[in-house]
Parts: structure tokens; sequence; C-alpha cells
């Protein structure tokens, strides 16, 4: 084997993307017996990107998401790869269901209550949380007729052409902007939640579509392409954006979320020590700030005897932000959508990932020891609509909801703020943030211990939007990079499905199909 019979992979971005897409390029590379050389590159100091879980004081944070969906095979598959199974944790079986404010007043989910979708006609009847006409015109839905277009709309004027705007603003609102600390108005439906769009074909019913899912789950489930598609699904303290009618994955217990006994950054230590066993390369604190094409890939070469052969070269020349230069054959790029747009400039329809806006959000974490409290935590939580203008958007009793998370006799709360058009926080102090998660929380529940520790993690431009037209947009975007610069993918939480194990699927997906392809070749 010579160097220069050897296929270099280069990944921008040490998320949980790039780091997927290493180690399964590694994995298919070996399967297929190409010799491949990979380097990731990170601009920041440590891997993980949102994935970030620090222990102090006993207390086990997530300084960004905190679980991930258990019924979502790709995680599953990564986790079993990794030889992690065993340290899967489950919620709290005896955790309780979560409470919506209405009004300043708490109430408990209705039982049957998906993605904010009312799948049980008698527990959303007794519901407090919706007037009796907003009820019925949500009861509607079951005898409306289907839309017939097929072209895309915004989440948020689906959920209420079916249901009515009392459980859009009331219900589903809170949950689905949850997942993506968005504006259903401006939300696609067919980036974010396509399975919906399918039940009112199928069964001209949000409702009856959404229970018969429940109670009917087939034993196949189609992989959504990465180049030609998008699929949403992501972790968040209350809610699941998992398709009813996925098939669940196998796993120990009924719970809809999984963490890890140390942490979701156990994952990415693991990735990390099995990509350094593989010889991976990491470049730490450093970035792209170029990607030039070459004329070609091969190289004529005439021996002495005079026989002839083809030599293969680097398809690119990438520049580091150090000044150094690096050859790629492939280039897979994870970094956010408006880091490519920069980067990429050049290709026509890049900008176009402009468009994408990112929100920032933050979570602060208050742990107490018990004899401070004074407070009896029900349920994991509570979800604050946009309509009730609070500070804090959402309120996990995280020690309740996951008993690994804080020492014998404490409790750690984990309060969440910031959403679309409501990022006015980032001016704001941290002394200012936790006085103001400590008054909402003293509004709405009367409780105002002193916390004895307080993290807060700052997430700036972190949540992508995914505009309507989402999906044609980035058909026109990678059509157009295929053209101009072949082999460079994008993969990751801003050009489709921003949860975890959709970011783990794309990474997959992006490293099988150019190992694939280098094969036929």
């Amino acid at each position: 084997m010579t160097p220069s019979s050897i296929r270099k992979i280069v990944v921008l971005g040490g998320g949980i993307t790039g780091l997927s897409a290493a180690y399964y390029a590694r994995k298919a590379a070996d399967q297929q017996g190409i010799p491949v050389e990979i380097t990731l590159i990170e601009s920041s100091n440590r891997l993980g990107g949102k994935i970030h879980s620090v222990q102090t004081d006993g207390f086990l944070i997530e300084k960004g998401p905190d679980s991930f969906l258990a019924r979502k095979q790709p995680i599953i598959d990564l986790t079993h790869d990794l030889g992690m199974n065993e340290q899967l944790v489950p919620t709290n079986p005896k955790a309780g269901s979560a409470y919506i404010l209405h009004k300043k007043k708490l109430h408990q989910m209705p039982m049957g209550l998906v993605l904010g979708i009312p799948t049980k006609i008698s527990p959303f009847i007794r519901t407090g949380l919706i007037s009796p006409l907003g009820k019925a015109r949500a009861i509607l839905d079951m005898v409306l007729p289907a839309r017939k277009a097929d072209e895309d709309e915004a989440l948020g004027d689906f959920i209420e052409r079916r249901l009515g705007r009392e459980v859009l603003e009331q219900m589903t609102e809170p949950l689905l902007a949850g997942i993506y600390a968005g504006d259903t108005r401006s939300l696609s439906l067919l980036s974010t939640f396509p399975q919906f769009r399918q039940m009112e074909k199928k069964h001209h019913s949000l409702i009856i579509g959404m229970a018969r899912g429940m109670l009917r789950r087939p034993a196949g489930h189609k992989t959504i392409q990465q180049k030609n598609g998008t699929h949403a699904g992501a972790t968040s303290p209350m809610s699941s954006t998992s398709s009813p009618v996925e098939p669940a994955a196998p796993r120990k217990s009924k719970s809809m979320f999984l963490s890890y006994q140390y942490g979701l950054s156990a994952m990415i230590r693991r990735l990390q020590e099995q990509l350094t066993m593989d010889q991976v390369q990491f470049r730490m604190e450093e970035s792209v700030t170029q990607i030039a094409a070459s004329d070609s890939s091969t190289l004529s070469k005439r021996g002495k005897d005079g026989s002839s052969s083809t030599e293969h070269t680097s398809r690119y020349t990438l520049t580091l932000s150090s000044g150094e230069h690096m050859n790629a054959d492939s280039i897979i790029c994870t970094i956010p959508a408006y880091a490519a747009a920069e980067l990429l400039g050049d290709i026509p329809e890049i900008q176009q990932l402009n468009r994408i806006h990112y929100v920032s959000v933050a979570n602060i974490a208050l742990g107490y020891k018990h004899h401070q409290l004074q407070h009896e935590f029900e349920g994991t939580g509570f979800l604050v609509p946009r309509k009730e203008n609070r500070m804090i958007t959402a309120c996990t009793w995280s020690s309740t909801k996951w008993k690994h998370t804080a020492p014998s006799g404490q409790t750690l709360l984990r309060t969440y703020i910031g959403r679309a058009g409501a990022e006015e926080w980032t001016s704001l102090s941290n002394e200012e943030l936790v006085q103001a998660v400590r008054r909402d929380l003293r509004d709405l529940i009367g409780f105002d211990a002193e916390p004895d520790l307080v993290e807060i993690s700052r997430c700036y431009r972190s949540m992508p939007q995914y505009p309507v037209g989402h999906g044609e947009l980035m058909d026109r975007v990678r059509a157009s990079l295929a053209a101009h610069l072949p082999d460079v993918w994008l993969c990751g939480a801003g050009y489709g499905g921003i949860g975890i194990p959709d970011c783990v699927q794309h990474g997959r997906e992006a490293a099988e199909e150019l190992i694939s392809r280098w094969a036929v070749n």
C-alpha cells in the first residue's frame, strides 16, 4: 500500500454527528477493505457539541440535552456497538407525568396526550387546560376532511387547522416548541413532523391517526436518507418527537427516554477512546477557512519501462485557521448551517442556508438539600406556554425524573429559558438570570428556597429553526453542492432532525454512502 492509495476523509465538527460519521466511516472502510485516513477538526477545546455532562458536588448536570428517545434505533445501535448497554438508565417509573401552566395554575397533562395531540377522548374532555368550546373544536378533527394539497405549511397552522387554536396554544405548542425552542407558526411541518401530514391523509383525522399509531407499530421502519429528506426527533424534558408509528427499539424498560449512568458525555468519551484506538486524528481548536477543489483526482504516470499507471491524488485542499493546508478526498461537514454558508459561500444556492435561523437558549440547574425545600415535587416538571409571558419555558424535577442525577438527600431542578421571539435574556447577567428564574418559581409554585448549587449553561445559536419549505431548500443546496463540490456532505442538526438519534443516523448515512461509492469505484 502506498500513501497515495489511502483515501482521506475530513470531518468538520466534533459533535455527535461528526463523531458518529468518523466512527462509522472507519467501520465501513474496514469492512470494505478500503484504506482510509480520517481527521476530525473541531473549533472548540472539547468534543461533544451540545452534549456536555458535568459532575459537581455529587450532582450530575446536563448542560445540553438530558436524554434521548428510547425507541430511536440509531442511538440504540451505537450504544450496542460501543459496548455501553449496561450503562443505560431509564427515567424513574414512579416520577409521574408532567404539567402545563394555564392561567397561573399547573394542570396535569391528560392521559393519552402524545406530542400534544389527544389520543384518549375521556381524559381530554376532563382536562382544565381547554375550555368546553375549545374541546368541541378539537373533536371536529375527527370529521373534518383532509387537505389534498401536498405543499409544506407551518406546523402551528396545521395544528390549528385540525384541532383549533386553544389546543395549539395550551397543549401542542408548549410541547413541540419545547423541542425546537421555536415558533410553531414559522416551523416547517414536513421537516419537523411529517407523520402528522401522513396521518391526516391516511385517517382524515390527526386524533384517530395518532391513536391508531399508538396501538399498531409495524415491524419495520424505512430509513430516511440523509441526502434527500429530513426526520424530526429531538429530546425534550417533557416530550417525545418520536413518530407513534415507529417500532420500539429493544430495551430493558418501557421508559420513553434513556440516558447513561454517568451522563450523555459518557458516549462522547467512549467514541473518542474508540476513534483514538482506530487512529483517527483530532485537530482541536482549529477550523477550516477555505475549501479548494483540485483539477482532478488522478495523476497519470509513466514508468521507466514505458508502462503507464494512474496515481490517486486528493480531490480537495483545505486551509486551516492556523494557515496549514490539508488534503481530503471527501469532507463530511457537520458544522451549523450559518457556518457552512460562510465556508462554502461561493457555491450557488448555499446562502439559502442563512434562512435557517438559530435560537439561543439557556438552562439553569439548581441544587438543594431536602431539608431546605419544604415542598413536594410531583411529576417530572412543567411546561410554560408562550402566552403565559414568563421567563422560564419549562422546569424539570431532574432528580425525580433521573435518580442518578443528585446525591442522597438532595434535589436537582433544571429550568429552561429562551425560545424564538424571546431571546432578550441574552443581555442579562448570570445573577439576573437566576433572580428571574427564582421569581418565576416563587410566583408559579410558591417555591423560594435558596439553592446550594447553581449551574448556568448559555447555549447561543443552538436550536435550528426549519422554515416552511425547508425540504425543498435543502434539495436545492445539496444539488448545487453535488454539482460544484462532489463528495462534500452536509449533515447534522442544522439540516434535518435535531435529536441525538437523528444526528447519529445522519452521520452514519453520510459515512456509509461515501465508503460504498469508493467500494464501487
